[in-house]
């Protein structure tokens, strides 16, 4: 095939990739949101409230877990085999990982949730929960392999129907179990997610358990990994606080009520971040095309983030009645505000994701400390007047993050303009996160474009190219 055909392909594949991903994440919400229903209907506000503290605590450790190897998967795999041997070391460690900090966060709960002690205290529990923890990283990790490899398709069936539709058959048989079986039923879905993605990854990507492989590409690639970690740990920490700030200063409840709002306006928040994951991925794979991609991005995220958040705004109150009178109530508000941040929220997500590209580290760093620090402290500030305040302050955080790492880029783009001799054209030289890196990636791919290939041909014929 000529490189002319191999190039028209392109701009399909990013709104391939964005479209799968996205569909991932509202076929996941779609299902989450009638797991929620189900879980208002069946047990108490006070038990909702208990029970999502748990569950976002088993999600966040989860990303904290991950030591940027999800980035690092994508955006440095590794070449021929060694890319078994890269994708097992990192489930290693991700997995042991994982496990250590949900026992830490057990042995912690004095310090930060005394009405989450009944876990620790039942052996049981605190090591479902140990392993809940685990299945979860596990889970983000393999989504990672799925979009590296280029067929996001395969986290819509995992993340999608197998998640959802195990969480969604678990609450009514264990309502007798209370708060312990909202996080169990959460869990179970992890462990069915994860059994799922490895099976996948051998029978459709020839993935076996390698940990002798050499040429990882993990230790060439740790300063890159460990920048990221430390962005994700600084963007993750407004979402481990805020929610124990409203679990202590406003009560059970009003967590319940907190966290549906945010389930919901993450459906809204998921399709920058779609965008912007598709993207990542794309440029991962041609680096020429990053100022084109990036451009695209842009118009794909206002095609249907302006709308959608006009949609949750208007009809929150609609929406809210499927849970019940008082999410109605006292969500109503909240989940408006949520609406109107969906917008700083996507310029947050956007412009990390350049970050991340062009490898600007330090800067999304610092774009994440603003983001953490105002957030944070925004909702200690204003938790006393209600939980609308809590939405205004998430809003707040993301747009001066995104300002921050916007002026960034505008930075970096002036400097290398600057630096272009006199006469150059600054539009013909795109700013291409790697430079040295050729446009045909050392790496195992498979040609998602022919499914009627078979997978073991596929396999060898990528080895082949890639020696």
């Amino acid at each position: 095939m000529n490189a002319r055909g191999k190039h028209a392909r392109q701009p399909d594949q990013v709104y391939r990739s964005s479209f799968f991903l996205l569909a991932s994440t509202v076929v996941t919400a779609a299902l989450g949101f009638l797991f929620w229903v189900v879980v208002a209907r069946y047990y108490s506000p006070a038990e909702v409230g208990l029970a999502t503290s748990l569950v976002s605590a088993t999600s966040l450790i989860a990303y904290l877990s991950l030591f940027g190897l999800n980035s690092t998967l994508i955006r440095f795999p590794a070449a021929g085999v060694s890319r078994n041997g890269q994708i097992t070391q990192s489930l290693v460690v991700v997995g042991i990982t994982s496990v250590l900090v949900g026992a830490g966060y057990l042995l912690g709960l004095p310090l930060y949730g005394q009405k989450l002690l009944f876990v620790r205290d039942s052996p049981m529990l605190a090591a479902a929960f140990v392993v809940f923890c685990a299945c979860s990283g596990l889970n983000l990790l393999t989504d990672s392999v799925f979009i590296g490899a280029r067929v996001p398709q395969y986290n819509v069936i995992v993340d999608g129907l197998i998640q959802g539709l195990a969480k969604l058959a678990l609450p009514a048989l264990l309502v007798g179990y209370g708060t312990a079986g909202i996080v169990g039923s959460t869990g179970g879905g992890y462990v069915v997610a994860v059994a799922a993605s490895l099976l996948l990854m051998r029978s459709k990507l020839g993935w076996r358990f390698d940990l002798l492989s050499r040429g990882t590409r993990l230790r060439e690639q740790l300063r890159f990994s460990m920048a990221s970690y430390v962005s994700s740990l600084l963007n993750l920490a407004p979402l481990m606080v805020v929610p124990l700030v409203v679990l202590q200063q406003l009560g059970a409840a009003a967590a319940g009520y907190y966290f549906v709002a945010f389930q919901i306006a993450g459906l809204l928040n998921s399709v920058s971040y779609s965008v912007g994951e598709a993207v990542f991925a794309e440029v991962s794979y041609d680096p020429s095309r990053f100022g084109v991609l990036l451009r695209r991005s842009v118009g794909i995220i206002l095609a249907v983030q302006v709308p959608a958040a006009a949609v949750v705004g208007l009809g929150s109150g609609l929406l809210l009645r499927v849970f019940g009178g008082a999410y109605a109530t006292h969500v109503h508000g909240l989940l408006q505000v949520f609406a109107v941040g969906a917008l700083p929220v996507a310029l947050n997500s956007w412009s990390s994701f350049a970050l991340k590209l062009v490898k600007q580290m330090r800067a999304m760093i610092v774009s994440n400390i603003v983001y953490a620090v105002v957030v944070i402290g925004l909702a200690l500030l204003w938790a006393p007047r209600g939980l609308v305040w809590l939405g205004w302050a998430w809003a707040a955080g993301n747009l001066a993050s995104g300002l921050v790492a916007l002026a960034a880029l505008v930075g970096r783009r002036a400097r290398r303009d600057a630096a272009l001799p006199d006469g150059a054209d600054a539009a013909s030289d795109p700013a291409q996160p790697e430079p040295e890196r050729s446009a045909v990636r050392p790496t195992l791919t498979w040609d998602s474009s022919d499914p009627e290939q078979p997978w073991a041909q596929r396999l060898s014929r990528a080895l082949e190219a890639h020696p």
